[in-house]
């Protein structure tokens, strides 16, 4: 199936990818995990929600940890370029049949809740408290060093409904996997911000979210990173590398926070500001599209994923498959 073209006057003006909202069993786990090892910011928390934020960045969160009986994503959110956005989001999600609210949120103004093609939770704001600057007060860098949240990758039954469905919302495709047997999509990178993408989607039962990636300065910090996980209770829960991916040309990990949501430590990919730039096409039995040396990932990095709360998911209808690690 071929790609859509970029939709450049999409009927609402999203700016970034923002935030999400997980839901943990164990609070004070997940912030022993995020915070203490990680190294990300608390900026505000109690007994029930912790909101963290990276070191570049001046909004009051970009990862909410919300206590729950079972392990979940509550929404994945969005910041729009200017007020007005959100009436018009509002009216377009409506006509389509989608429902929608407003809803409170704290540190934000006015935010939409609505959901995907799929069901899947979205929210959109354009206002969120601003704090001070802290991305040169180096003696609070900890952990990975982590900058900023950089995307989302999720899990999709029919990745060409969702290419078509958030290429009307404006997103534009960077790179893609496809199926050379059936001519389908099986993977494809989307962004609004100018990178290789705000939101990927991955072939496989959904809607799930596959991972939340943040972006750090160096790969030497990826492997700071691994020798402090190594040596503090997480070996386990690395899942998949360091190494640098072929779609993209990132360098990454994998790992799993206590509750198995899957987090990305990412840098080194390229910028794609410019809108007619063309997508980069990759063969899905290409081993070097998803590590640029030829290492297959494993079969977990294909089947988990975190369930949407309350979202029903329905298998893949592709049964194409990459190659796989034994």
């Amino acid at each position: 199936m071929p790609i859509p073209a970029p939709n450049l006057t999409p009927p609402f003006n999203i700016l970034r990818l923002s935030h999400v909202e997980f839901g943990v069993t164990d609070l004070a786990a997940s912030r022993k995990f995020y915070v203490d090892t990680l190294g990300l910011q608390v900026t505000d928390e109690d007994d029930e929600t912790i909101y963290l934020r990276a070191m570049e960045e001046r909004g009051h969160h970009c990862l909410v940890l919300k206590k729950q009986d079972t392990p979940g994503i509550d929404y994945l959110s969005y910041k729009v370029w200017q007020e007005e956005e959100l009436d018009k989001a509002h009216d377009w999600f409506k006509a389509e049949g989608h429902s929608v609210e407003w809803v409170e949120r704290p540190y934000q103004g006015r935010t939409l809740r609505t959901h995907d093609h799929l069901g899947a939770p979205m929210e959109f704001y354009f206002k969120m408290d601003r704090l001070e600057p802290i991305h040169q007060k180096y003696a609070l860098y900890n952990g990975v060093k982590p900058l900023r949240i950089d995307h989302f990758n999720c899990f999709a039954p029919n990745v060409d409904e969702a290419v078509e469905f958030y290429t009307r919302l404006g997103f534009r495709v960077t790179e893609y996997t496809e199926d050379e047997e059936t001519g389908r999509l099986w993977a494809s990178w989307m962004h609004r911000k100018g990178g290789v993408h705000d939101i990927a989607f991955t072939n496989g039962t959904g809607p799930r979210l596959h991972h939340t990636a943040f972006w750090v300065p160096t790969p030497l910090n990826i492997i700071d990173l691994l020798d402090l996980m190594s040596t503090t209770g997480y070996v386990a829960n690395i899942e998949r590398g360091p190494g640098r991916h072929g779609i993209s040309n990132a360098f990454f990990l994998y790992i799993l926070d206590p509750d198995g949501h899957r987090i990305e430590i990412y840098c080194s990919d390229y910028q794609t500001v410019d809108p007619d730039l063309e997508p980069i096409k990759w063969d899905l039995k290409d081993p070097q599209r998803q590590t640029l040396w030829g290492a297959p990932a494993p079969r977990s990095w294909f089947e988990n994923g975190s369930t949407f709360t309350g979202v029903e998911t329905r298998e893949s209808d592709l049964a194409a498959s990459p190659i796989i690690a034994p």
